[in-house]
């Protein structure tokens, strides 16, 4: 099948890619010519300018160049991505840049890279810093949306992969630190104008859509003599980005059923409990329901960056920064819904980890469609004043504001299968539900086929269950933080530096969820309601670059159009009382203060540096939910739903830990080119503000129709749990560095981690008010384990310019990458793994097995191949992570997969002069699709197809 063979060509593209590099490598070691010095200022040098009778390297190279010399430098062990120049990052978005350090990779949305996973681990075990400060996130966890961030105003990325003690605390696996330049310390003015025309061929399959976007960016910084008053500098960066990204997409519902597969039930499947799996009774693994989605969509972001900086003597520097972001899109979804693909199963055919093979069943068909909006603001920015009281004592303060604000509004429509069409007239197959088959035999990609008397592109057929929805969410994040330290130099001795400082920070997170749901049962409503708003298909060649499938189009409806004709209006509002129990609101306070000593010395001949510290801090959580009563209502179809009858009750809840982290480092320089370090540290990381919430969501919302009060209090689960603990660690590292020049590096390093703890589902009895009795709910949630965890691993860095080739390949250049953790840690299915009764103090075993950390790959690696020569640069980047589980934000779900994923990134720029550049990049160059399985690895659940992406433009430096 097509969606095969790609997989299989990027098993072959990273096979030839290792097989060129290691060839590469043994050439390079075999040259003795390799440790070349730098060439001296008369040669000719192709990739180099003269400014000021200096020789200055650029491109490609001078980020490579520049990134060497911050890692040897740095007392801890760190990788950096750094470049001289703005605008030099080598990828379109922060996310992308990030990936090409070694050990680092992301988890890809929308065919762009979001959350940052170091060394193999979950993003939540890291922690990232926006010049030295936590930002705030829009989606309810500690990860940074790096999309907010243009990686044309961003200059220096290093990863902290082992700690010390005057780093925000925050970082099992390390810490991740964005920065913008200082306009002093750049030193020279620069007026730098850049523009970009976007491409992308999946756009160009949307009926009435143009397949072209845009991309602006402009850059000023100077600096200013002011006399007595000093001297002042100024950085400012706009972007204005409008791109499309259109998606295909195949998934199953998030909630996964283990059903007995040998009854044959009249209705849905007949459940099969933990108790009985484990007894021997047979289950298969099957979704409540399958979406088939096509979607359309304009994003629109606008990027600010500004920063001043005075100096106005040589004793006092005073820096203010601001970031402000400002992101909308619009989501226009068309589904096509199996939604009960549980009914009356037959001929099921499974595997031995209960993975489905094939099945058939009945389902009502429903047409959906739905019309997100989107905006996401971000507004970060401090103060930061640093004094040298004396030649030796220099004090430090910051203050700073984070804030993201993100307000998704969705409005979604519901049209089902009946017996009678819409002009009230019998279907061929006088039947609410039709028949279908299920086929994941062929791998990834399920193949579903339809009883073919169902003519899925006959708008009259969807005629019954009118629903509409208007569902908004609105999230905030705040963070207010406040820091003095303290820096003291000694002369002589081992010590030469002592520094110690204090943070407070307060942290808010608020999400606020809102529903109004109408339904709707009017014949002749329906019938002109339909009819206005039928649409043709939106898009031309609906998943072809995957895996065959029967269906390749439906009918489809306007949304809004549907919205107008039901109710006379395009939005409906929100209810009055937007309080309910699913919301959050969770305040963090934290106290830290820390002490630290750097030093310098020998041992014999052997020179040794580094530091010595150790950080305490105080955590205060305080969360907040609502409990209300449940009312049952009836469904047309028979079914039953609880709602909310208003009548609140407020619970708050607290948390308070303290922990102490110490840290130690260590670097020996063994020769002049040769450097070892050693680290050891106690490292944290915190729950997300989102796993802290308090909330209860009281049923699933993916189309589940309970058939009894019974079932649906089954689905009454937690939101978050206030009680977690942060994760701690004890840690190890020993890294071995080699510069035989400024173009190369050959490292690696092995790394430790021990947890004290993972998390597993706890089952709690609760008290709700359901239809005016009292009714005791088993309510699920996570809470931390005395499971101890460990991982050990390494990575390997390897980088060189071959200027040892003949010209012109003296131009090449690689860099190669390759980090491998293995982790013990159990994250446990909430639904069918193990789950903790406080009360007995027992556990209940589950029946499918336990998930690794959340984004865990024991694999990732990157690679990049560059050639600069004179005006030329060309550059292609490779990045791979194996597969990894990753948890749903809140974390309260099923277990969800991601299959292994390769990308390729192209790059090229052609010189016209010193000032004027073209400039061309391709992302996803072969289309590698998304996949996920639930709630078992190979259980084949959704898959995204995004396409190629293409920029290409012109860059004016002044």
């Amino acid at each position: 099948m097509r969606g095969e063979t790609q997989l299989r060509r990027g098993s072959a593209i990273r096979k030839t890619m290792f097989a060129g590099g290691a060839a590469l490598w043994c050439l390079a070691a075999a040259t003795p010519g390799m440790a070349q010095t730098a060439p001296a200022a008369d040669a000719e040098v192709d990739d180099q300018t003269v400014e000021n009778d200096a020789i200055v390297v650029t491109g490609v190279r001078a980020t490579i160049e520049t990134s060497n010399a911050v890692k040897r430098e740095e007392n801890a062990i760190v990788d950096a991505l750094s470049s001289t120049e703005i605008g030099d990052l080598p990828a379109l978005s922060i996310g992308e840049a990030i990936q090409t350090i070694t050990g680092a990779t992301s988890h890809q949305e929308k065919g762009g890279a979001t959350e940052i996973s170091l060394r193999g681990l979950g993003s939540f075990l890291s922690a990232t810093t926006f010049n030295g400060r936590e930002a705030s996130n829009g989606s309810g966890d500690r990860a940074v949306n790096f999309n907010q961030f243009p990686s044309e105003l961003v200059n220096d990325i290093k990863i902290h992969k082992s700690q010390q003690a005057n780093l925000v605390e925050g970082g099992v696996s390390g810490t991740i630190e964005l920065g913008t330049l200082r306009p002093l310390d750049y030193g020279k003015r620069s007026i730098q104008v850049e523009a970009k025309a976007n491409y992308n061929p999946y756009q160009d399959k949307i009926t009435g859509e143009g397949a072209w976007g845009w991309r602006g960016t402009i850059s000023y910084v100077d600096q200013f003599k002011l006399g007595s008053l000093g001297d002042f500098g100024i950085a400012l960066g706009f972007q204005r980005n409008e791109v499309n990204n259109p998606e295909e997409t195949y998934a199953a519902s998030s909630t996964w059923v283990a059903c007995n597969p040998t009854i044959n039930a009249a209705g849905n499947c007949t459940e099969v409990t933990r108790a009985q799996g484990n007894a021997g009774t047979p289950f298969v693994l099957v979704p409540n329901s399958i979406t088939f989605r096509q979607i359309t969509e304009q994003d629109k972001r606008d990027a600010f960056m500004g920063s001043v900086q005075w100096q106005p003597n040589d004793r006092i520097d005073v820096n203010l920064d601001l970031q402000y972001s400002n992101r909308d899109y619009r989501e226009d979804r068309h589904d096509l819904n199996l939604s009960e693909t549980r009914y009356q199963l037959r001929n099921i055919v499974y595997d031995d980890q209960h993975r489905l093979i094939s099945m058939s069943g009945l389902t009502s068909i429903e047409a959906n469609g739905t019309v997100l909006d989107r905006n996401e603001e971000y507004l970060g920015g401090g103060g930061n004043i640093s004094w040298k009281a004396s030649d030796r004592l220099t004090l430090s303060s910051d203050v700073s504001y984070s804030q993201t604000k993100r307000n998704t509004l969705q409005r979604s429509t519901r049209l089902r299968t009946d017996p009678f069409d819409i002009d009230n007239v019998r279907t061929p197959l006088n039947n609410q539900r039709i028949s279908y088959t299920y086929d994941a035999s062929g791998g990834y990609a399920a193949v579903i086929a339809l009883d073919p008397r169902f003519d899925v592109n006959n708008w009259a057929l969807y005629s019954d269950d009118a629903r509409l929805r208007r569902d908004l969410e609105y999230k905030q994040d705040k963070i207010f933080a406040a820091r003095l330290d303290a820096s003291y130099e000694v002369d002589g001795g081992f010590l030469k530096r002592f520094d110690i400082g204090g943070r407070y920070s307060h942290r808010r997170y608020e999400n606020i969820n809102d529903l109004v749901e109408i339904t709707q049962d009017v014949r002749t409503v329906d019938r002109d309601v339909n009819r206005a708003c039928r649409r043709a298909f939106p898009q031309t060649g609906y998943l072809e670059d995957a895996p065959a499938q029967s269906i390749a189009q439906w009918a489809t409806f306007d949304t809004l159009c549907q919205f107008e004709g039901y109710l006379g209006t395009l939005d409906p509002g929100a209810n009055e009382d937007l309080r309910a129990v699913d919301n959050a609101d969770v305040t963090e306070k934290v106290w830290a203060g820390y002490a630290m000593a750097s030093y310098q010395s020998s041992i014999g001949n052997l020179p040794i540096r580094g530091n010595f510290g150790v950080r305490a801090v105080q955590t205060d959580v305080r969360s907040i939910g609502l409990r209300s009563g449940l009312d049952v209502i009836s469904n047309s179809d028979g079914s039953v739903r609880l709602v909310e009858n208003g009548d609140f009750d407020t619970q708050v809840l607290t948390n308070s830990y303290f922990r102490v982290l110490p840290s130690v480092n260590a670097n020996f320089e063994l020769t002049s080119t040769l450097i070892a370090r050693v680290a050891g540290y106690r490292g944290m990381s915190r729950p997300a503000p989102s796993d802290l919430a308090a909330g209860r969501t009281v049923a699933l919302d993916d189309g589940t129709a309970f058939s009894s009060i019974s079932d649906a209090i089954r689905e009454i689960v937690a939101d978050g749990s206030p009680g977690l603990k942060p994760i701690m660690s004890w840690n190890g590292d020993i890294s071995l560095e080699w510069y035989p020049n400024r173009d190369t590096i050959v490292a690696g390093t092995f790394f430790y981690k021990r947890f004290g703890g993972g998390f597993v589902p706890v089952r709690i009895d609760e008290q709700f008010a359901i239809d005016g009795q009292d009714v005791t709910v088993p309510v699920t949630q996570r809470q931390n384990s005395n499971e101890q965890s460990r991982v050990l691993g390494f990575d390997v860095t390897l980088s060189n310019r071959f200027s040892w080739l003949p010209k012109p390949l003296d131009g090449f250049g690689a860099k190669v990458s390759y980090s491998y953790a293995d982790v013990g840690f159990k994250n446990y299915d909430i639904r069918l793994g193990d789950v903790f009764d406080p009360d007995t103090g027992t556990i209940a075993p589950g029946v499918i097995p336990p998930a690794g950390l959340s984004g865990s790959s024991k694999h990732v690696a990157s690679a990049q191949l560059y050639y600069q020569n004179g005006p030329v640069m060309l550059s292609g980047i490779y990045t791979y992570r194996s597969s990894y589980y990753q948890d749903f934000v809140g974390g309260n779900t099923q277990l969800r997969f991601v299959r292994p994923s390769d990308l390729v990134n192209l790059r090229a720029s052609y010189n016209l002069n010193r000032n004027v550049s073209l400039r061309f990049e391709a992302l996803n160059v072969f289309n590698n699709p998304k996949v996920t399985d639930m709630p078992v690895y190979g259980s084949s659940r959704q898959y995204h197809y995004y396409g190629a992406k293409y920029f290409i433009g012109a860059r004016v430096r002044l």
